[in-house]
């Protein structure tokens, strides 16, 4: 198989390979433009920064890339138009947002030309994106590391989308290689999102130690947290989630309302942040997809993409 350019807007993406937004600070401005340096779109993932953090993120990235470059900033962030806004005003290529389904942000993209790109979990929503004015719809399924919107698998509900809306559909969820690739694009869609993948690579911004948990991970430490999103969060089994799961995780010493809505059964915030430096990994939550397990090393994203492509012809 030969992988056609993506088209989304006015934009043109030569290999059609999307690199999550994982939050928080694990897609920073390095990882984003080595996956864009490839022809790819890089993301930085804007949730859990401030404005200003945001805008630094997107001027470092531009300093290292002339590729493609976008943001991802949950819905359920409290600061979430705030920090769509700063990078649309910073020049962003287009914006991609999930935990929620934001109306507003699809006026904001109009008015400065820059393409919104929500991530939706069923053909109702994708219908009502793409009449809204998204430019193109991520389809999402349980596959998927972090916040999930559905307990279907991405396989089932991308081919709905595919018949329900003509933008481009991209895939996310467990794709982990170019065979993976090559089965959703067979599916209907335009191109993958890929997250856990691209957070195993040496550009990432995550720790030694969670880059490590990812190697040492097998398809039962896979599980899913109940988060103070409201979403159910899929990520590796550690202290930390069983402290959550027994009722006995970490107190919150100071609440700075980063949430819209926050059942305050811990830190969502704290533990992430944790998750993405070295040290005491007992606070930390360690989100990644159903298949981590499958990783077993951690590359260039050059060289990922180079077998990517590589599988993706073979297939």
């Amino acid at each position: 198989m030969k992988l056609q350019e993506l088209r989304i807007g006015n934009l043109i993406v030569p290999v059609p390979i999307i690199q999550g937004g994982m939050a928080v600070r694990i897609s920073t401005a390095s990882l984003a433009a080595a996956v864009a340096n490839e022809g790819g779109i890089g993301i930085i993932a804007g949730t859990g920064m401030s404005v200003e953090e945001l805008r630094n993120e997107i001027r470092k990235a531009r300093e290292m890339t002339k590729g493609i470059i976008g943001v991802n900033v949950l819905f359920a962030v409290r600061e979430f138009a705030e920090l769509v806004k700063a990078a649309i005003h910073e020049g962003i290529d287009l914006v991609i947002s999930g935990a929620g389904f934001s109306r507003d942000m699809f006026t904001w993209g109009k008015e400065n030309g820059t393409p919104i790109v929500p991530i939706v979990s069923s053909a109702k929503l994708a219908v009502m994106a793409e009449k809204l004015g998204a430019a193109a719809v991520v389809v999402e399924g349980k596959e998927a590391g972090g916040h999930l919107g559905t307990d279907r698998s991405m396989r089932e509900v991308l081919p709905e989308v595919r018949c329900a809306v003509s933008i481009p559909v991209i895939g996310a969820g467990g794709i982990i290689d170019g065979n993976d690739i090559a089965e959703v694009i067979r599916l209907g869609a335009d191109g993958v999102q890929m997250g856990t993948r691209f957070a195993a690579s040496e550009e990432s911004n995550a720790s030694k130690e969670f880059k490590a948990l990812y190697l040492k991970a097998v398809s039962e430490d896979v599980v899913l947290v109940k988060s103070p999103v409201g979403l159910p969060g899929r990520g590796l089994r550690n202290a930390f989630y069983d402290k959550v799961e027994s009722g006995s995780s970490p107190h919150i010493k100071e609440c700075v309302n980063c949430l819209k809505r926050c059942t305050h059964s811990f830190c969502i915030m704290d533990a992430l942040v944790n998750a993405c430096r070295s040290g005491d990994y007992s606070r930390a939550l360690v989100f990644s997809g159903e298949n981590v397990h499958r990783i077993k090393e951690i590359l260039p994203v050059h060289t990922i993409f180079k077998r990517l492509l590589a599988e993706v012809e073979q297939a």
